[in-house]
């Protein structure tokens, strides 16, 4: 069993990962700010190191004795965010973690990436031999941290792997919970035709994957998107949410330009007043940027196998938003 190091971990990816490290037995310590929960992980076991990424007199500390990194932690989807705290937490984060984690000599490293770094997809079902496509700052310093990883593999051997999640959803989740809200409650409206591809992983799908890629010598300086089994267009998204939540599938159709415009103007505005804004470019995309893709990599390289079928996926996940009264 190894000595390893969760970032993120008081975050929905990380304290997945960070329970199921413990589980198997490792020795995990998870690195966090002050004034984040993770209670629970510390009864299960874990150890707390409190600092900063952009701190590297904690990241050295945090660093001390480990062997295997997984590195999570993210500035993710929040408008009122300067593009500055994008740079300082996605890219010079990562890289205090990559150059210290060279020097006291882990032997792998789990870097989380993001399948945003391919942007649109043309041709769907998209692969890792895509070129970078990206559309927006948390894109653009997460590729940049991407290509930095893989930089340092190239020139001086750093044993990075780099995964790439599809959308992440699963209970303790709250991204997808207005989604899920605004259809349980009769006020979700279609942006466009409905027909875009859309392709989800389940959180302990996700977890499966950083696990055996870890596992593999062969993953080392390789990037790996993780993904469910398959991928649907929106139409089928919302009409399996709104059945698994006993509510009708027939949804009204709102053009998509009118409101992606709108969008664009509200989230500037919201910016200049540092408050998050109720509609941005980014959330208006999702309903005509194709999200789809292939697999193969995963599970022909890593032994890759999602368990956890979107139906099933979403029943559990509108079965804990029912359980925590959300909706």
């Amino acid at each position: 069993m190894s000595k390893v190091l969760v970032t993120g971990a008081s975050g929905f990816v990380g304290s997945h990962l960070a329970k199921r490290l413990l589980q198997d037995g490792h020795d995990v310590r998870v690195f966090i700010r002050p004034g984040r929960d993770v209670s629970e992980l510390e009864l299960l076991g874990a150890e707390i190191a409190y600092g900063d990424l952009v701190d590297a007199e904690s990241v050295n500390r945090a660093m001390n004795d480990i062997e295997v990194v997984y590195h999570i932690a993210a500035a993710f989807r929040q408008a009122k965010l300067s593009d500055s705290t994008y740079w300082d937490i996605n890219f010079h984060g990562a890289v205090n973690l990559f150059k210290v984690a060279l020097e006291v000599g882990v032997s792998r490293f789990l870097h989380c990436s993001t399948v945003g770094v391919l942007g649109h997809m043309e041709n769907p079902p998209g692969d890792e031999s895509l070129p970078y496509k990206v559309e927006n700052i948390y894109q653009i310093t997460k590729s940049e941290a991407e290509k930095a990883a893989l930089a340092f593999h190239e020139d001086r051997g750093f044993p990075v792997t780099v995964i790439r999640p599809a959308g992440i959803y699963g209970p303790g989740d709250l991204r997808w919970l207005k989604l899920f809200k605004s259809i349980a409650w009769r006020r979700f409206a279609m942006l466009g035709s409905g027909e875009t591809l859309i392709h989800l992983v389940y959180i302990s799908d996700l977890v499966d994957a950083f696990v055996l890629a870890a596992e593999n010598p062969n993953a080392v300086g390789k990037v790996y998107i993780a993904a469910g089994e398959r991928y649907v267009t929106l139409n089928e998204l919302t009409s399996t949410i709104a059945k698994t939540v006993g509510v009708s599938d027939s949804f009204l159709h709102i053009p998509f330009k009118p409101v992606r415009v709108l969008s664009g103007v509200v989230e500037d505005v919201c910016k200049v007043l540092r408050v998050e804004p109720p509609i941005y470019r980014r959330r208006v995309d999702f309903f005509a940027h194709d999200r789809a893709f292939d697999i193969t990599r995963a599970r022909t390289e890593l032994g890759y196998s999602p368990k956890v079928s979107l139906e099933e996926g979403i029943r559990r996940t509108a079965d804990w938003y029912k359980e925590q009264r959300l909706i």
